[in-house]
């Protein structure tokens, strides 16, 4: 094996978690490799809504938060399928930053820190022998003493491992499609909204340079019920909401067609699977109703770091190394993906939303619980 080839750590997806990874580990001098199937700047499905409890480690990073003039998001709408709403104030609240701008500065950052980052490649395979990693792209093998699985909600490593939430038949957490959108329309700065619309729901909040994010999930189901057609299904489904159809009514769409993707799984995931650590959505997805799941990237990313290089000075067994790593994660996380299904099983049906917001405007105490269910501590 060429040397060249041979690293301390190997990252498995460029997105927020593993550029994070980079930047952290290359700051302690490990050699650091990135494998990223696309390129930078990228546009991505997300909500695009970050929590504040990221903001100290984004600056820890090296991005100044303060001088991008992002908005800042204080308020929460939440509206059932006939439009009827309920209102109120994020107490952490968060800002507007797009995947398309944060994931390039962020590898911006990691090649500063010393990282290798190859773009345009997808790691086909990923191998654990005699105590070493061996990940194989199409036309290159490398070797690692650690591997990073950053990838997102569902990658050809996955089906390759047949992990158990791939196994699995459709369920109610267990086959859903995202769609995406940045649109011009007059948006107010500070909030976020959540629309319900028949089995599922859309989040629009305000990102850079005035522009707005849209992103809306629905279940599979309903898609094909309405003949596999993005544009059939906004025009007889998502519209039946008032304020989403002032919207698609009125908003000027900036890209051509929407971003999409398919067969996104809520279920339960394993944070350690063939010695390779996973963070972000490998790990286990938030439902984006909870818009937390950037920050839960980046906490993860922190967690690792910290024991990789525990790891890596020879302070911890491997062992010690992921049964810290999978404690860690499940202590901080474990709830706040638990409150997420809950919302999540409530959203996008008629009666139960409607009845959901009734109780939530009725009983406050209620509303702020499922708000800080779903929040996290600074980090």
């Amino acid at each position: 094996m060429n040397n060249s080839n041979t690293y301390d750590v190997i990252i498995v997806g460029g997105g927020i978690a593993g550029l994070s990874v980079a930047i952290l580990l290359g700051r302690q001098h490990y050699k650091v490799l990135v494998i990223e199937k696309e390129s930078y700047p990228k546009h991505k499905v997300c909500g695009e809504y970050v929590s504040m409890e990221s903001k100290p480690f984004l600056e820890s990073l090296g991005l100044d938060i303060d001088s991008m003039q992002l908005p800042v998001i204080s308020k929460l709408q939440v509206t059932d399928t006939k439009g009827n709403e309920v209102n109120a104030n994020l107490p952490q609240g968060g800002f507007g930053l797009s995947r398309y701008t944060l994931d390039a500065a962020l590898a911006e950052l990691a090649q500063k820190a010393g990282a290798t980052i190859i773009t345009k490649t997808k790691a086909e395979d990923v191998q654990w022998e005699n105590d070493s990693f061996t990940v194989k792209s199409k036309n290159e093998t490398y070797t690692a003493k650690v591997v990073c699985g950053t990838w997102g909600k569902r990658s050809n490593i996955d089906v390759k491992w047949q992990r158990p939430f791939i196994k699995e038949k459709n369920r109610a957490l267990n086959n859903y499609v995202a769609v995406k959108y940045h649109i011009n329309y007059p948006w107010q700065k500070d909030l976020v909204a959540l629309h319900n619309f028949k089995n599922g729901y859309c989040g629009v909040s305000q990102i850079e340079d005035g522009k707005v994010c849209m992103c809306y999930l629905t279940t599979a189901t309903n898609l094909h019920n309405n003949g596999n057609d993005i544009k059939n299904l906004e025009q007889k489904v998502i519209v039946q909401n008032p304020w989403l159809a002032k919207i698609f009514r009125e908003a000027e769409f900036l890209y051509e067609s929407p971003l999409a993707i398919s067969q996104i799984s809520f279920e339960r995931k394993a944070q350690v699977e063939e010695h390779v650590l996973l963070l972000g959505d490998a790990a286990g997805s938030i439902t984006p109703l909870c818009g937390n799941g950037m920050s839960m990237a980046m906490r993860a990313a922190k967690i690792s770091a910290a024991l990789i290089d525990e790891f890596l000075k020879g302070n911890i067994s491997r062992e010690a190394m992921e049964k810290s790593y999978i404690v860690q994660w499940r202590t901080i996380f474990s709830k706040r993906l638990f409150m997420g299904r809950f919302i999540q099983s409530n959203f996008g049906k008629e009666t139960s939303t409607t009845l959901l917001l009734k109780i939530a405007n009725a009983l406050p105490f209620v509303k702020r619980a499922l708000i800080k269910g779903t929040s996290g501590e600074v980090f």
